[in-house]
């Protein structure tokens, strides 16, 4: 799964590796352990462009009575996609990528849980899949919020989590955001696992399990700069 990760680049960054030239995020900061119902960029296409933006980390159906179970739906699993009432619909139009530039996930030991980064070895800016939607509430103010698509682990998460987020590369990032693809079972296709040989996993502080830590310091590999 995925449940906290980082984007820790600048706004000028994220323009340039997503080529948008109008950006409709107004206070862009970087995050060290970005966590669910907290408002994070994405990026989406509006048929010409990709445009950059907030949406809610947790997704809200444009269907739904009120605005609550939100937290539930961080993640969608690609293999039940076309199945879940809360996704079937948006995977032809409401499609979006979650800039990151690593992510956090717990290995189970004897001795408990400890908290890993894993990133690309590049220590590049990657995109991972996900869907978005709107809902209107009852005064008329609208919400958007976002979820993130998980695959099966790769042969480095495997001992990590059975769960990863799928990670695009350059040419499936342009596959998945063309808002005029709307072939479904190719579409599908492109929610594998990232190829773990250019991938990296690293030890860091307990600190990233608390929402309330968002600081460079937790990018340190613990036991060198634990914080």
């Amino acid at each position: 799964m995925c449940g906290r990760y980082t984007i820790t680049v600048t706004f000028e960054e994220l323009m340039t590796r997503y080529f948008i030239d109008d950006p409709s995020f107004d206070q862009y900061a970087p995050k060290f352990n970005a966590a669910p119902m907290q408002y994070i960029p994405a990026v989406i296409h509006d048929g010409k462009r990709n445009k950059l933006g907030a949406l809610r980390w947790g997704l809200l159906p444009s269907w739904s009575k009120e605005d609550k179970n939100a937290a539930k739906l961080i993640n969608a699993r690609s293999e039940s996609l076309l199945e879940k009432a809360s996704f079937k619909s948006l995977v032809a139009s409401r499609r979006c990528v979650i800039p990151a530039d690593g992510f956090y996930d717990w290995q189970v030991k004897e001795d408990g849980k400890h908290p890993l980064r894993i990133m690309l070895q590049d220590g590049g800016i990657f995109s991972m899949a996900g869907l978005y939607d709107i809902w209107t509430g009852p005064d008329g103010a609208k919400i958007s919020t976002c979820t993130i698509i998980t695959t099966a682990a790769n042969s480095l998460m495997a001992d990590i989590h059975d769960r990863m987020p799928v990670i695009l590369n350059r040419d499936t990032e342009a596959q998945w955001l063309d808002r005029s693809n709307r072939d479904i079972p190719a579409l599908m296709k492109l929610l594998q696992p990232y190829d773990s040989g250019q991938m990296l996993a690293y030890p860091v502080s307990p600190a990233v399990g608390n929402v309330r830590n968002d600081y460079r310091e937790l990018l340190h590999r613990a036991g060198a700069d634990a914080v």
